[in-house]
């Protein structure tokens, strides 16, 4: 087999999907470290870029690349939960903030909803893109559950939650430096509340305490925006 039928080869396997999944994020992950963890350079962000590349480039369908990637991408849901661990741990300062903190969570919920579908009504978007655009605050494996519901497309509202979580990674410390906020829930909990995965992780190299807030928002932000989400959209006229 020459080189080529090789490459042919590879692509139209799942193998594909799942080596370049891993091996983009290895190459991402190095540049983020060689950037002394510059936030613009996230590893998510940066090996996002580099999929998309690879895949434009060699014309792979986005079909075929899941059929590998899928097997990533099932991950998902058992890494969101494994966040209940720092949790527990950090359970007796959960406790001391518990009223501050169900507040913030049913504030930055629902208002995380209005502002997405209010600005998509606001600029004229076709209704399908505002249904996407909607579940951008919570993390992947709810919002592609939620478009899905109410109608919007999977694949936009994966975008729309990439892009939220990115931004809120890259502004995160100087926001909050400047505000002049310290506090380990301050820093994590609105964190997690509006930039989901991503912010997570951001706010993991922060501190552990405020990771930990953070994956409570964002696990329990995913709870309350599956509730609230058809109620607010029938309220706004969506």
């Amino acid at each position: 087999m020459n080189l080529a039928a090789g490459w042919v080869y590879l692509k139209s396997s799942p193998l594909f999907g799942l080596l370049l999944t891993l091996g983009a994020y290895r190459l991402s992950l190095a540049i983020n470290r060689r950037a002394n963890g510059n936030p613009l350079l996230h590893s998510v962000f940066v090996g996002v870029a580099l999929i998309v590349a690879v895949l434009v480039f060699s014309e792979v369908d986005y079909a075929d690349y899941m059929r590998g990637a899928q097997f990533i991408y099932w991950l998902l849901g058992p890494a969101t939960v494994a966040m209940a661990v720092p949790l527990y741990f950090n359970l007796p300062r959960l406790k001391r903030a518990l009223l501050p903190l169900t507040l913030t969570l049913l504030a930055g919920s629902a208002l995380g909803v209005i502002s997405a579908a209010g600005l998509g009504q606001l600029f004229g978007l076709p209704r399908e893109l505002i249904l996407s655009l909607a579940p951008r605050s919570v993390t992947t494996p709810f919002a592609i559950s939620l478009s899905e519901q109410i109608g919007g497309v999977p694949e936009f509202a994966t975008a729309f939650v990439l892009i939220s979580g990115v931004f809120g990674a890259v502004i995160v410390k100087p926001l909050f430096d400047r505000l002049g906020y310290t506090h380990d829930w301050l820093l994590g909990f609105p964190t997690g509340l509006a930039a989901h995965g991503v912010g997570t992780a951001r706010a993991f190299q922060l501190s552990e305490r405020a990771g930990a807030f953070a994956g409570l928002a964002m696990g329990l932000n995913g709870v309350i925006t599956a509730v609230i989400l058809p109620v607010l959209l029938h309220w706004m006229g969506v």
